[in-house]
């Protein structure tokens, strides 16, 4: 299973809906929020090692060196059959957009704390899930404010027994 075009449209406006609101959170610039280096792909445009079968999303960091420009950039892979599954399996309970909300502002959390050195991509697996239950909370704490019912339900189903944002490399 695949997003299809009208899906795509909707996590991408998810995306930008969760850029805005961690930028608010951190008290980013949107220059500053620019800086950290990410992208978003579907199963589709995934490379094997990316697509994982305990998550929704998860992180992959790359190193790019092209001469004079060194940096790196973070993957948020999107695990599409997993959240269509998921979306399907709640029968109108949980729907697409709110999850995916949920979803994209969990991963741009964790972008952010590594690229700002809050938290360490490469830790060991214990300060991984000390990390993970973090920035479920950061998550939730960004989401509040503007939860209404279908988002309280995203948040609520997804509070501490799941792990949507898997970073267990």
């Amino acid at each position: 299973m695949h997003f299809n075009s009208s899906q795509i449209s909707l996590i991408n406006r998810a995306f930008t809906h969760a850029e805005r609101l961690a930028e608010t959170y951190f008290r980013l610039s949107h220059k500053e929020m620019k800086a950290y280096r990410y992208e978003v792909k579907t199963l589709e445009h995934l490379e094997d090692h990316e697509i994982v079968d305990r998550a929704f999303a998860h992180l992959c960091k790359y190193h790019c060196q092209n001469g004079k420009d060194d940096f790196q950039f973070f993957r948020i892979c999107l695990q599409d059959d997993r959240i269509l599954n998921a979306v399907e399996r709640a029968n109108s309970f949980i729907k697409l957009v709110p999850l995916m909300t949920y979803i994209a502002t969990h991963e741009l959390v964790h972008v952010i704390r590594f690229n700002s050195g809050e938290s360490d991509f490469d830790a060991p697996l214990e300060e991984k899930i000390k990390e993970e239950e973090k920035v479920h909370n950061i998550t939730r704490n960004i989401l509040k404010p503007i939860a209404e019912t279908d988002l309280k339900l995203v948040i609520d189903c997804f509070r501490d027994q799941y792990n949507i944002g898997d970073i267990f490399n």
